[in-house]
This record gives C-alpha cells, sequence and structure tokens, in this order.
C-alpha cells in the first residue's frame, strides 16, 4: 500500500513536470542561466554614474537608449524568426547580445555608451520572440501553457539571483561583470544550438499572400485588440518600476525597505506559481487573462487603504497572483493562434506591448505622482485594469474560437507503472 501523501506528491510533480520534451528542458536551462548571471541591466544606471563619473540625467539618457532598442526588437526579431528559423535567430541573437554588451563595458563617449545601450537592448530583447515561439514549436499545443509557465519561473527564480548576486560588483568591478553576463549568454546559445531542434523556417501555406509579412500581423484586429488590451494592463504592473518606488519614497521608506517590498514579487512567484498555474486551468482562458489583469488593478488599489510597509507589501502579493495568471496565459494564447510561417511576427508584435509598457509606466507614474499624488494613480490603476479585463473577456472568447482543435492542457496523469514514469522524454514528445 502505497503512502497516499507521497503517492500525491509524486502524482504533483509529475503534472508540473513531467511530459514536457527534453528540447523544452535545454531551453529552460539557457533561459535560467542568463537571467542568473543577467547583472548588468539592472546595474546600468548605477555602472554610468559611479564607474564613469556621468550624471544621472545622462545615466537616464543611456538607460532609456536601452529601452528604443527594446522597442525596435519586438518587430525586427520577429521577422528574422519567421525568415530564418527560430533557433537560428535565438542563438545569433544572443551571440550578438555577448558581442555587445563586452563591446559595451569598454564604451567611453557618450555616443559609444549610447549607441552600446542601443545594441544591447536590441539584441537581448531580439532572442525574446525567436524565444517564445520555439518554445512552441518544440512542445505540443497540449502542453504549452504549463512550458510558458515553467519558463516564466525561470525567468523569476534567475532574476532573484541575479539581484542577490549584484555585490559582486564590490569585489570584481564593473568590468568583469561585463564579460561574466557575455560569457553565459554566449554558453546559453551554445546550449540551444547544441541540444534544441528547430532549424528552418516554416513555409508559408499554398493559399498565404506572397510577401505576407508583418501587414498580415496588423490587419488580425482581435489580436491587435489582444495586443493594446495587454499594453494596458502591463502599464499598471510595471508601476512596480516608477509608481511604487517613487510613492514610498514620498512616504518616508528607505530604498531598503522597497527593495525588501519589491523582492515579494519573486518570493511569491517562486513559491505559489506552479500550484496556482494548476488551479488556473480549471476555468477558460478568457475568463483567466480578464481574471488575473482585474486583480492586478485591485492590487495596486490596496495602496488606498493606507500607506504602511504591511500595505505596501499586501498590495505586491495581490497584484502578483494576478501576474501569474496573466503572463504564462497571454504568451499561451500568443503561441496558438498564431500561423506557423509568422509565429515570430506575433510574438514580435506582442513584444511591444511588455516593451512600450516598459517605456510608458514610468512617464505615467511619475507625471501623476508629481501632479496629483499617488491616490489618482492607484485608483487610475483599478479603473484601467477593470476595463482591459471586460476587454480581455470579449476578445479572449473570439481568440478562444478560432482553434478548436486544440483542447486546453488537462492535468497530466499518474503513470501506470514504475517503468512509465522513468521514461524520459524525448524530442519526439514535442
Amino acid at each position: 500500500m502505497r503512502f497516499k501523501p507521497l503517492t500525491k506528491t509524486r502524482s504533483s510533480l509529475v503534472a508540473t513536470f513531467g511530459g514536457l520534451p527534453d528540447g523544452f528542458w535545454w531551453l529552460w536551462t539557457a533561459q535560467l542561466i542568463n537571467r542568473a548571471c543577467g547583472f548588468i541591466m539592472p546595474l546600468l544606471a548605477f555602472y554610468v554614474t559611479d564607474e564613469l563619473g556621468r550624471d544621472a540625467a545622462f545615466a537616464g539618457t543611456v538607460v532609456a537608449a536601452t529601452g528604443v532598442g527594446s522597442l525596435a526588437a519586438g518587430p525586427f526579431g520577429g521577422i528574422l524568426a519567421d525568415r530564418l528559423g527560430h533557433k537560428p535567430t535565438l542563438v545569433g541573437a544572443q551571440a550578438a547580445t555577448a558581442v555587445c554588451m563586452v563591446a559595451l563595458a569598454y564604451a567611453r563617449s557618450p555616443w559609444a555608451l549610447l549607441l552600446g545601450a542601443f545594441a544591447v537592448g536590441l539584441a537581448n530583447n531580439a532572442t525574446r520572440p525567436a524565444h517564445n515561439a520555439l518554445i512552441s514549436e518544440v512542445v505540443t499545443p497540449e502542453h504549452r501553457a504549463r512550458a510558458y509557465s515553467l519558463n516564466f519561473w525561470a525567468i523569476n527564480i534567475g532574476y532573484s539571483v541575479a539581484m542577490l548576486s549584484v555585490g559582486l560588483v564590490t569585489f570584481t568591478g564593473y568590468t568583469a561583470l561585463f564579460w561574466l553576463n557575455g560569457a553565459t549568454t554566449l554558453i546559453g546559445g551554445i546550449l540551444i544550438a547544441a541540444r534544441v531542434p528547430g532549424g528552418r523556417p516554416t513555409p508559408p501555406p499554398p493559399d498565404a499572400e506572397k510577401g505576407e509579412g508583418f501587414g498580415a500581423v496588423l490587419r488580425d484586429r482581435t489580436f491587435v485588440g489582444f495586443v493594446v488590451a495587454e499594453f494596458l494592463v502591463l502599464t499598471i504592473l510595471y508601476q512596480s518600476e516608477a509608481g511604487l518606488p517613487i510613492a514610498m519614497g514620498q512616504d518616508g521608506f528607505s530604498p531598503s525597505t522597497f527593495g525588501q517590498v519589491a523582492a515579494l514579487n519573486g518570493i511569491v512567484i517562486v513559491l505559489v506559481q506552479l500550484p496556482l498555474t494548476r488551479f488556473y486551468k480549471r476555468f477558460p482562458e478568457s475568463g483567466v487573462l480578464a481574471g488575473s489583469s482585474a486583480l492586478i488593478g485591485v492590487g495596486y488599489s490596496v495602496l488606498l487603504l493606507g500607506d504602511s510597509a504591511w500595505i505596501y507589501g499586501l498590495s505586491v502579493v495581490v497584484w502578483t497572483l494576478g501576474e501569474i495568471g496573466n503572463t504564462p496565459t497571454s504568451f499561451t494564447i500568443v503561441a496558438r493562434i498564431s500561423p506557423d510561417h509568422l509565429r515570430g511576427r506575433y510574438q514580435g508584435l506582442y513584444q511591444m506591448a511588455w516593451t512600450g509598457s516598459l517605456v510608458v509606466a514610468p512617464l505615467i507614474g511619475g507625471g501623476v505622482i508629481h501632479n496629483w499624488g499617488a491616490t489618482p494613480l492607484w485608483i487610475g490603476c483599478l479603473i484601467v485594469g477593470l476595463a482591459a479585463a471586460a476587454a480581455q473577456l470579449g476578445i479572449g472568447t473570439r481568440l478562444g474560437r478560432r482553434v478548436t482543435e486544440e483542447p486546453p492542457e488537462a492535468t497530466i496523469p499518474a503513470p501506470a507503472s514504475p517503468a512509465a514514469e522513468k521514461r524520459p522524454a524525448t524530442e519526439t514528445d514535442g
């Protein structure tokens, strides 16, 4: 007789990690390595001011240059992924990122720094459409939601490790971290090149229009509406980068306290994302997307209740639960509805919602707080979150009708025998 708690634990682990192909796990490993050693971007402003002795305004301009590169990277990386193939584009972009990262370490003139920052932003973010499209290429449709959830998990584990490791700069100096960041990015690309299947781009179907490209994505009005709604949600979500620290600073909290509150985001994701994702799978995608978007808005509206550190912490926990539902679900929808020969372009346009919100969110958060205070910002987050949720409910339902032959992923049952449990996933599984 099996011990029931152990049996349940084993079944839960199989349901979470089982059934995915080896190619996905190599992608996952490369993602984890790259994120865990992604020291430079969070430290870039410190590097420009502390190491190079430039003023804060110029440091902000350098960081903004990476943002401009990131905006261009979405369509650029998506087009390359569809023309060259997802895997070649991903490997090439990672190699280019490594070179640009090391070159930036030796840039000294203002124009060299701005150009180097733009190049890093462009190359680094050009990997994302190809990476997300490659996941959908190697993972079968019924497992994609779980695959994107695990990928999101790796991103947050790696980011947490990187943030805990930035103190290495005290011992190594900035140049060594540039080299380490570049080297690990290159290693990730080598792992993908050697271990992940995929290669040639998917040819367009015979009935596709000649020269069909990004225009075909823009003509998909339902998808464009989906991207706009996600842009609104992400603009709320990224108040964590602007509105939240500004408001906490005005309330008298130190950067250390802000860091502790912000760290709750990664802690909650690492601890509860996987079981919560299984719970979310009980509901339709459109409902999960809308509910999680509303939860993000509600999370920021919690700050209307007070200005203590506990209230700030509670707010982070609530909107993080919404983030856990929104991010994997949205990537799964994009992968499912995009035609194979346009998958990179669809991912590229969707990525613009992320990079665009990173640019717009600080402008809105800082501007509203400067002119009217934090309260209108949190009220606005609630209103926009609920409005975006209502839009996503309708848009998600229409997108869900497009592909009826792909059933939603069900919980994977425990294998029938111990031998079956031990069988490793093969590339033919994906």
